[in-house]
């Protein structure tokens, strides 16, 4: 079945046949009314590339770099909540990829397995993605656990003061942990093949709250963190340091100043506000703002190849994909999600073949 995922929007559609509705609802979901996702996928539509032809582009170099590291491919992996939903031991699956193909993998807060064995299988190709919540307590420890780990990048994610209502799940009744009632239960029956695999590898759960003193709530208001909160991180975190979830150019320049590493332009999928402005459409603003040398990263709505090299024509320096590579390993497991990763790898060197480049712009 893995050889039929000839695009992400295949794998997407095999992914919505095999899994079960609340887990494709929670990962396809978007806030509100979704028109901010569909107001993403028109930005990227609207964006041409120019045509070149006559030039010599038989040797193509789809090579890139991040904190001065070189990747095989110039996208690497977003961080994405209890990824195990998608396939027993898809994290694993996720962190195997990104030791091969040296690029970075982001390891959420809510991952479903634990940030010290994802690391590991990364080959040390891994980021701690952060979320401050509540009093900051539990979000600090972690912090220090993620430094114990070997974590060089923390992303502090910052586009989640509350979290955003998305009805595709709520109506679904989905929570983490999960709680199985009679519509649940319905639904994995219908689902067998995704409902044994999971029954028999254990139920997902956030596995890096196993702390003493310490459990996290999904719906925990994350409204407190502000400026001082990111000056103590900055304090206390001697490695890189990302701050994700930004669409205002005058933020990035605020952000820049306070000696971050790098901003990333993300509107989390469109999970957050349903009215935020397409990130693609604000990158060459806050591109424009912060200088030509800053690290620009992005992620949120891309699909294929050719939207990889539009986000580096706007001015990206490097730019991560999400659910579509959660698509794949619901599609066709480990093989499906390589198969998708070649499929964006091919695109993307077709792209610059056919607008006369042979690398993507620096």
């Amino acid at each position: 079945m893995t050889l039929n995922i000839h695009s992400s929007e295949d794998a997407r559609r095999i992914a919505q046949r095999r899994l079960p509705w609340m887990v494709f609802d929670y990962i396809d979901g978007a806030a509100g009314r979704e028109t901010g996702a569909a107001r993403n996928r028109a930005a990227f539509d609207a964006l041409t590339l120019r045509p070149r032809i006559l030039r010599d582009v038989s040797q193509r170099d789809l090579t890139s770099s991040v904190f001065g590291q070189k990747t095989n491919t110039p996208f690497g992996i977003s961080p994405m909540g209890m990824c195990n939903l998608s396939g027993a031991g898809a994290d694993l699956m996720l962190a195997r990829l990104a030791a091969r193909e040296n690029v970075p993998l982001g390891v959420s807060t809510v991952a479903s397995t634990a940030m010290e064995p994802l690391i590991e299988a990364a080959e040390g190709n891994a980021w701690f993605q952060l979320y401050f919540s509540g009093d900051g307590v539990g979000t600090f420890k972690l912090v220090e656990r993620a430094k114990a780990a070997g974590y060089k990048t923390i992303v502090l994610t910052v586009d989640v003061a509350e979290v955003g209502r998305r009805p595709r799940e709520l109506r679904h009744g989905f929570t983490m942990p999960f709680r199985i009632g009679p519509k649940q239960f319905v639904d994995f029956a219908l689902h067998p093949r995704w409902s044994l695999t999971t029954l028999f590898k254990g139920r997902p759960e956030m596995a890096n709250f196993d702390m003493p003193g310490y459990s996290f709530d999904r719906t925990e208001s994350r409204a407190r963190a502000n400026w001082d909160t990111l000056a103590q991180l900055r304090d206390m975190w001697p490695g890189n340091l990302v701050v994700k979830g930004v669409l205002d150019a005058e933020d990035a320049v605020m952000l820049r100043d306070a000696g971050v590493d790098a901003v990333q332009v993300s509107s989390h999928g469109a999970r957050q506000l349903d009215s935020a402005p397409s990130p693609i459409s604000v990158l060459p603003a806050i591109r424009d703002a912060v200088g030509p040398d800053f690290p620009l990263f992005f992620d949120s709505g891309l699909r294929s190849g050719e939207d990889v090299v539009k986000v580096y024509d706007q001015g990206a320096d490097f730019t991560f994909l999400g659910r579509i590579l959660q698509f794949a390993i619901a599609a066709g497991g480990e093989e499906g999600l390589q198969r998708l990763w070649d499929v964006l790898r091919d695109e993307t060197s077709i792209t610059l073949a056919q607008i006369g480049a042979t690398a993507l712009p620096r």
